[in-house]
């Protein structure tokens, strides 16, 4: 057999491996989480990007805790376009890096008012031009407000993609491993394949302590399989 059909027969092999993992594991959470969303609590999509935003570097727990009293007194971009940085700060205080989020939150209410008459828009870029909105959040708020196929890639999702060998070492940022993750999950599956994971990161495939004892993947995961320590 020539080396170019072996390395063709072995990159096809290893790409019908790769799609039977993605099978049975969406498979399992399609069954176990046919209906999931955000663990943020928002009353409208302003409310869901302002949570979003907060939650940066913090626990979805700590931004519901906080926005409760927050939208009482701002909820919607033209009362928060009013505020200053420092009248959001006596309410969001407790979430980590409070003055940059206050400052990015103020600034950004007042965009959308000048630019969008109060609304958050619904297109990527014009939602990255909003202080404090990356990526990631720019897809949260596609796909959870806009039911858009959009696929957010924080800590969890990535630390999860990697351990589940859904990706590869290669898929070594946020962009690449979104881009590695939709290329095999169905796009009627991609808004929920991002809770998912998330999920399944936050209380089962943890960082620092994975409950492997737990996991209903245990037998997939190259982790166990490998001794891998991503």
């Amino acid at each position: 057999m020539n080396y170019e059909l072996l390395v063709s027969l072995q990159y096809n092999l290893s790409e019908m491996r790769k799609e039977e993992r993605y099978q049975r594991i969406l498979d399992h959470f399609r069954q176990q989480m046919p209906e999931v969303n955000t663990e943020l609590e928002f009353g409208s999509v302003f409310q869901l990007l302002v949570a979003v935003v907060l939650s940066a570097q913090c626990t979805d727990k700590r931004v519901n805790q906080v926005t409760p009293e927050l939208f009482a007194h701002y909820p919607n971009a033209k009362t928060m376009a009013t505020a200053e940085p420092e009248d959001l700060l006596e309410y969001i205080g407790s979430v980590s890096y409070p003055n940059a989020k206050a400052e990015h939150l103020v600034r950004m209410a007042r965009i959308l008012v000048e630019k969008h008459g109060g609304e958050v828009p619904s297109d990527m870029n014009l939602l990255l031009e909003l202080p404090g909105v990356g990526r990631k959040t720019a897809n949260v708020i596609q796909s959870v407000a806009f039911g858009k196929s959009t696929l957010a890639v924080d800590t969890h999702v990535f630390r999860v993609a990697h351990r589940l060998g859904l990706v590869s070492k290669r898929d070594n940022t946020p962009y690449k491993v979104e881009l590695a993750l939709t290329r095999y999950i169905p796009v009627d599956d991609i808004p929920r394949a991002h809770h998912w994971l998330l999920l399944h990161g936050r209380y089962v495939c943890t960082s620092r302590k994975p409950h492997c004892e737990k996991c209903d993947l245990a037998n997939l995961c190259p982790k166990l399989i490998e001794g891998s320590k991503l």
